[in-house]
């Protein structure tokens, strides 16, 4: 490893996200002595209580703590060095009650949140950020968009030396987190199938084009940090149904049969150095290490 500390950073809306997405890419670099860094965008306040034995009127009320607490743990577990919290409140769906008021992400100033998130990219200087694509079409909550939005924006102030706030850093790569991938899901669909049973990624799969798959460019293996993936979703106790079909297909199941995370390589200010036999990077410092 180069003598200059490896930062990874990760984006992401609610907390929560950084458990379902990108989680055993975050433990795999941690363990290889790479910092991680998380940029949560909101509290999480309008999320649904989806397990049955939290759904109580005092942990409704206080939900935004709750959720904090959560995050902390799962961070913990994940292992990530740095957490920034961007301030905004969770905008809930459109329509929503929540989703007119004007402190929440997706209503506030964009120029505000690309400021705060370009201070945060000048403080860690991460060489390595992902954040959410454009195509959100299979769940586009408003602040999911908003994460896209200000991301370039923010990558290009922090690298402006006209800005005047901090240093200037100019991050090496970003990368569009694919969390469900056909692949993927074509993977975990075959464990249900073969069993007899019938498969929650049905409806899933109906819903992804064939050529999705064709924007990823770049799988990580975590398969060795999978129970650390599901440990940090599982503190999410508001969040998640422990009982529920993430948790049916073993371990040792997914990691035979889709062991990757992947991700699409949006633009990288280094040359591409390796590729595995079927085309894809491997790993998200490549060219920088």
């Amino acid at each position: 490893m180069s003598a200059v500390r490896l930062n990874l950073l990760q984006i992401h809306a609610h907390p929560d996200d950084e458990s379902s997405k990108g989680a055993a890419t975050m433990a795999r670099y941690v363990a290889e002595g790479v910092h991680g860094v998380l940029v949560c965008c909101t509290g999480g306040e309008e999320g649904d209580i989806l397990n049955k034995d939290l759904d109580r009127p005092e942990v409704r009320e206080n939900l935004a703590v709750v959720r904090r607490a959560e995050l902390d743990e799962a961070v913990r577990i994940i292992g990530y060095g740095t957490v920034h919290l961007l301030g905004y409140r969770d905008s809930g769906m459109p329509k929503s009650e929540a989703n007119a008021r004007p402190d929440n992400f997706a209503n506030a100033p964009a120029e505000e949140a690309v400021d705060r998130f370009a201070r945060i990219i000048r403080q860690e200087r991460p060489q390595v950020v992902i954040t959410y694509g454009e195509d959100q079409s299979r769940y586009p909550h408003p602040d999911h968009l908003r994460v896209h939005d200000i991301t370039e924006p923010a990558l290009r102030r922090a690298a402006d030396p006209c800005w005047t706030e901090g240093e200037p850093w100019q991050v090496a790569k970003l990368y569009y987190s694919h969390g469900f991938s056909r692949r993927r899901l074509i993977a975990m669909h075959g464990w249900f199938v073969e069993r007899g049973e019938d498969s929650p990624y049905s409806d899933w799969l109906s819903k992804i084009a064939e050529d999705h798959d064709i924007k990823v460019t770049t799988r990580v293996d975590g398969g060795a940090h999978i129970d650390t993936m599901r440990r940090a979703l599982l503190a999410h106790r508001t969040q998640v149904d422990p009982s529920g079909f993430w948790f049916k297909v073993p371990e040792d199941e997914m990691r035979a049969r889709h062991p990757w995370e992947e991700y699409q390589l949006a633009w990288s200010h280094v040359p591409a150095v390796h590729r595995d036999a079927e085309g894809f990077e491997t790993d998200l410092f490549d060219g920088v290490r």
